[in-house]
């Protein structure tokens, strides 16, 4: 496809360069409509400019990536609701080690899950939970926000079912699950160490900072929050006893907490301690005519304590009963969404339509929980659905203009894969153009061009550039935030969560993204066989 007319090529890219900014910018001064807004209005310019056509552009939309998106989304509403994150909580925080042991924990457990829940759905799931394990243990945010957008990035080119754009090519490849996952999983396993470890030189003074007395007062309170309370605030109303360790240590915890003007020594807390807890002694103490007499006026009270306490006996085993029922109801709903989920994972690994299979699991679980389902739909993220039916017209649009093609053009004869120049000038195409026109577009546009090219060479050689197209797309969502819809899932699900909103920037991103991006890249592609 040749370039269009000037007049489209000079609109088309105007409209694109409309959408690029304001979805990169949140708040531009001269026109403040934000991200979803501003997708809408460069697709809505594509039209109007008629660079495409309204048939077009309705065509541009699509509905699989737009369906999986929704499927994963009330899928996460749900795992939510069954106390996945507790669990998740548990595991991250189980012996941790401080920041960068928990920076390395993200890192992996993004990276294994986007490999078989797509990248998508690990950042619908996990971002909130990563931001109140930042919160709780009194960390920065931004670089546990990074570390999980990237591993799930990094991870979900190991399967065909990781993300949208390796589904496309092991469609139009027919290569196997199991010859995907051999090919991609060595470079996969070094991309993920590589990225942990350029997290942790990029922050590693911002992440040892040392805890003052204070802070590790509220650490103590956040971690018996993380591991029983589902993340709410931490309250005093759990105390067993006096004399239990746990009464002993919130003690000490208050001592901690008071500020330096109004500091308690230590000896008075323990004078206080053992005053609101009479001694044996002081009990034994008290004359015994005065407990006998004491006794004697009271046994009025215990005659109709025991008559209360007989009733309250005939009616314990009922609510015993009920109590019982209603645990294991909990338990049984909570199994049935974890083996729906489980069934949804199946089924992906059968090859089964992605976004088909993420709606129907979250049918099943609508129904599953027998109750009207709008408050768990009202959790899901319609606009970030909108977005994305935006930038697919304004994508489409500047496809039409005969940009990426034309560059396609100019640079083949410099991209063979027999040679390592040609592997490095392809490498670098495709990352341009997956950040430029979004990966999915770049696979439908690149992937059979490719594999022609290659196969020119030999059939072993198209494999491979299947592969490197798999990789190099996927890898390149980490350079930019409009890189890769997780990082876009990341970003607005960070800024929506209720009191703990933030709003992880783009050049924040960029900072890292880049060196990222290319160093992972470039090791990963000499791993792919």
């Amino acid at each position: 496809m040749a370039l269009a007319s000037p007049v489209k090529v000079v609109l088309g890219s105007i409209a694109f360069a409309i959408f690029w900014v304001l979805a990169v910018f949140s708040a531009v001064p001269f026109l403040p409509v934000g991200r979803t807004a501003g997708s809408l209005l460069g697709g809505m310019l594509m039209v109007i400019f008629q660079v495409i056509t309204a048939d077009q552009a309705y065509a541009a939309i699509d509905l699989q990536i737009l369906g999986l998106l929704f499927g994963t989304m009330v899928v996460s509403v749900y795992l939510e609701r069954a106390d996945m994150f507790k669990y998740l909580g548990k595991l991250l925080s189980w012996k941790s080690r401080g920041a960068k042991d928990l920076i390395c924990r993200v890192c992996l457990i993004s990276a294994i899950s986007s490999a078989f829940f797509t990248n998508d759905t690990t950042c619908v799931v996990l971002t909130e939970f990563v931001l109140k394990i930042a919160r709780q243990h009194n960390l920065p945010p931004h670089p546990f926000l990074l570390a999980l957008a990237s591993s799930a990035n990094i991870g979900s080119a190991a399967t065909p079912i990781g993300n949208p754009q390796n589904l496309v090519i092991a469609v139009q490849s027919k290569i196997s699950f199991g010859n995907f996952l051999k090919g991609i999983l060595p470079a996969m396993i070094m991309g993920v160490i590589v990225n942990a470890l350029l997290l942790l030189c990029m922050y590693w003074k911002l992440l040892s900072i040392e805890k003052d007395e204070e802070d590790i007062a509220v650490e103590l309170l956040a971690e018996e929050e993380v591991n029983s309370h589902r993340f709410s605030p931490a309250t005093m109303s759990h105390f067993t006893s006096f004399n239990s360790p746990e009464w002993n240590s919130r003690w000490e915890v208050m001592a901690v907490q008071s500020s330096p003007g109004m500091s308690v020594p230590m000896g008075q807390v323990e004078n206080l301690r053992n005053r609101s807890i009479p001694s044996a002694n002081e009990i034994q103490g008290v004359p015994s005519g005065t407990l006998e007499s004491a006794r004697n006026s009271n046994a009025p009270k215990e005659a109709a304590n025991d008559v209360s306490s007989q009733v309250k006996e005939e009616t314990m085993p009922s609510k015993r009963v009920a109590s019982l029922t209603t645990r294991w109801k909990k338990i049984l709903w909570k199994s049935g969404v974890y083996l729906v989920t489980i069934g949804m994972l199946i089924a992906l690994l059968l090859g089964l339509n992605m976004s088909w299979t993420a709606i129907t699991a979250a049918l099943a679980l609508m129904v599953l929980d027998f109750r009207d389902a709008r408050t768990s739909l009202e959790k899901v993220s319609y606009s970030l659905l909108v977005f994305f039916c935006g930038m697919f017209i304004t994508v489409e649009g500047f496809n039409k203009t005969g940009i990426p093609n034309t560059l396609w053009v100019f640079i083949e004869p410099y991209s063979k894969i027999d040679r390592v120049s040609g592997i490095a000038m392809l490498a670098i195409v495709i990352l341009l153009m997956s950040n430029l026109a979004s990966n999915v577009p770049t696979v439908l546009f690149l992937g059979a061009r490719v594999a022609v090219s290659a196969a020119a060479v030999s059939a072993a050689n198209e494999k491979k550039a299947w592969l490197i197209l798999a990789w190099v797309s996927t890898v390149a969502g980490n350079l930019s935030l409009l890189g890769s819809a997780a990082n876009i899932i990341v970003c607005e699900q960070a800024r929506r969560a209720p009191e703990l909103g933030y709003t992880l920037s783009f050049w924040s991103h960029l900072k890292f993204g880049v060196p990222s991006t290319l160093i992972v890249t470039a090791i990963g592609l000499t791993l792919i066989r």
